[in-house]
């Protein structure tokens, strides 16, 4: 069974040209973070604690985000399937709209109330300090994240996913030089350090935006219709919500939770904080694979039940199943070969590099439940729009128990930094046999297309 899952040419195909610009998009946006850290470490480490901490309000609101633009897709790719050019471009504009909402409540935050959310995060004066200085700038940026997330999610699902990476690569790519060129004050521009960062952030945002539009434009991209922007089709605004609600409200249960722990870390001293900060890098770095696997093996599995394949929709989310522990075991040794590289490049105190050493060796094991939950939540069963599972999933190994199990480690207990950290990560792997058990229902084997216009 295991030496027939690269036997289909055509799954295999079509899954590598998604996945590879997917993940190389998802690796290229860890990387600015992974730039930041790093250039950030080498000025201070208090600077780059606390972008670390100013950014989980970015990462909230990219939650959201990403549920919104993931409701986008799962329509998408289904309308796409059967060919329904027209209502792709309706999904679009309704994506738009709420995507616009969102950011602009961001926006309004970070740029205006900047204090109040860093001491969600963080007791340290200094660190308060550092990032209310970041967050005033990068507020700006986060007013357009939510437009090109919305061109880029259609660009995927429309057959232009390679497009989205060479944009997304682009803007990452300009955003790390600018780091450099800011952060430091090379060129004759004045070392700005984290306000640098941030500036450097909003400038690539703005072209990565331009450049969505520009392409957008061209022969054989779908584009939102303006005179068409706020009409109403009841029926799939209907759909929307359906697939929306249940996803915005797991993203935010997740968003939250991810967030609440690099909290328990901020409040329990800044060598705790500046680990996690470089952990979290590199988790997301390592998570690029599975993101690619999931996006792209989602849209592949919706195109299929959006055309009426059903048999055959189903016959590729076992074979993503089989990829996804593969991807797990694969992401578990990669974890455990880049420790000794990622000691070297950050500067940490004793006490931190003690930490961040421990931090790996947890997630490592970590690595194997969140690969296999990635795939299976967020790409097979989202792509036929199976997403309440994703939120009661995340209100009870979540919020049930991890988060619980870590604040009470925090705030009552005082236990060890590394328990804390090991609570955080266990909702994951404690999953794994629930996701498994709701898979083999195939509830997620659905045509969710209408004959809408």
């Amino acid at each position: 069974m295991w030496d027939r899952l690269f036997a289909d040419k055509i799954f295999c195909r079509k899954l590598f040209q998604l996945t590879l610009p997917i993940a190389l998009q998802s690796l290229m946006l860890a990387s600015v973070a992974a730039a930041d850290a790093i250039m950030l470490g080498s000025v201070r480490q208090d600077s780059m604690a606390a972008v670390s901490l100013a950014t989980q309000i970015q990462f909230i609101q990219n939650m959201a985000l990403s549920s919104i633009v993931a409701a986008a897709g799962i329509l998408g790719a289904q309308y796409w399937g059967k060919g329904d050019k027209r209502t792709v471009q309706d999904i679009f504009c309704i994506s738009l709209r709420y995507c616009g909402g969102v950011s602009l409540l961001f926006f309004l935050g970070c740029v205006f109330f900047p204090r109040y959310l860093m001491m969600i995060f963080t007791n340290e004066e200094v660190l308060i300090s550092i990032g209310v200085r970041y967050l005033r700038v990068a507020g700006w940026s986060y007013l357009l994240t939510g437009i090109s997330q919305c061109y880029l999610a259609i660009m995927k699902v429309s057959e232009h996913a390679s497009k989205t990476a060479m944009i997304s690569s682009g803007a990452v790519i300009l955003n790390i030089v600018l780091n450099a060129v800011f952060i430091f004050g090379l060129f004759g521009v004045p070392a700005m350090e984290v306000q640098g960062a941030a500036l450097a952030t909003l400038i690539a945002r703005i072209v990565e935006l331009v450049w969505c539009v520009s392409c957008s434009l061209k022969e054989g991209y779908i584009r939102p219709d303006w005179s068409r922007f706020f009409k109403r089709n009841a029926l799939l605004s209907s759909d929307f919500r359906k697939c929306a609600f249940p996803l915005v409200g797991a993203g935010l249960f997740w968003g939250v939770g991810f967030t609440s722990y690099t909290a328990f870390m901020g409040h329990m001293g800044t060598d705790a904080a500046a680990a996690n900060s470089v952990a979290s890098v590199v988790r997301d770095l390592i998570c690029c694979l599975c993101n690619g696997i999931s996006s792209g093996g989602g849209i592949l599995v919706g195109n299929e039940l959006g055309a009426g394949n059903l048999k055959r929709g189903k016959l590729y989310g076992d074979r993503l199943v089989k990829l996804a522990f593969l991807c797990g075991i694969l992401s578990t040794g990669i974890m455990f070969l880049a420790t000794p590289a990622v000691l070297h490049f950050v500067k940490l105190t004793d006490q931190a590099g003690k930490y961040l050493v421990g931090m790996m060796v947890i997630m490592a094991v970590y690595m194997i439940g969140r690969a296999v939950n990635t795939i299976i939540i967020n790409g097979i069963f989202a792509a036929g729009g199976d997403t309440m599972f994703d939120l009661y999933s995340l209100a009870v190994s979540m919020w049930g128990l991890a988060v619980p199990l870590a604040a009470a480690g925090t705030f009552l207990f005082h236990w060890p930094v590394l328990v804390v950290y090991a609570c955080t990560c266990l909702d994951e792997v404690g999953k794994i046999p629930w996701v498994m058990i709701h898979y083999k229902k195939y509830i997620w084997v659905k045509d969710l297309t209408r004959e809408i216009n």
